[in-house]
């Protein structure tokens, strides 16, 4: 007599396999808040973005699949580096978010300015809106400097939480006053 589920063998053999994705995601609570962190199948990061609830997570996602691509799958693995490079950041272990970036997710404006933001504002340092404008060549634009950074799909990656407003507090940010205030205490330590 023959086996009735041997045309079924194959399938039950081992877990079942992932097809191959552009973009892996998690969303992890870190100690300045829930964070989506994506990153392409090469690795480089295109998301460590706050996503305090279902709404902004979806959000992200919407913008991740229409400005890369719309193979998204959460799948941890593949932000191990990630996770391990802002956890070192958020611990105090490291001075800056040790991995690749890409701004696929950003404008042409937010690109200058967070190319700018990372190459003239270091660790433990501070500047305003009206300074990171003029360093990026847009004197008076401090305004549009601000809403560029308040979209930053890099937070704490590229530090945007480095910039204050001339009139002193620290102004707005995308994990919300507490975060950006641990994030400058963070690196205001010796």
């Amino acid at each position: 007599m023959t086996d009735p589920f041997a045309a079924f063998a194959p399938t039950l053999a081992g877990p079942p396999r992932l097809e191959p994705t552009d973009v892996s995601y998690v969303v992890d609570d870190t100690v300045v808040g829930r964070m989506l962190l994506a990153v392409r199948d090469d690795g480089r990061v295109l998301a460590t973005a706050y996503a305090p609830d279902a709404e902004a997570e979806d959000r992200w996602l919407t913008r991740i699949a229409g400005s890369v691509s719309p193979r998204v799958l959460r799948h941890p693995a593949p932000t191990d580096a990630v996770r391990r490079a802002l956890e070192a950041y958020l611990a105090g272990r490291a001075r800056r978010v040790e991995v690749e970036t890409d701004l696929a997710l950003a404008s042409d404006f937010q690109r200058e300015v967070l190319t700018g933001l990372a190459a003239s504002v270091g660790y433990g340092e501070r500047t305003t809106y009206a300074v990171l404008a003029r360093a990026v060549g847009h004197p008076g634009a401090a305004r549009a400097v601000g809403t560029a950074l308040g979209h930053n799909p890099l937070c704490v990656t590229l530090p945007c939480h480095r910039v204050l407003p001339a009139s002193g507090g620290v102004g707005g940010y995308a994990g919300g006053p507490a975060a950006k205030e641990h994030l400058l205490a963070l690196e205001s330590r010796p």
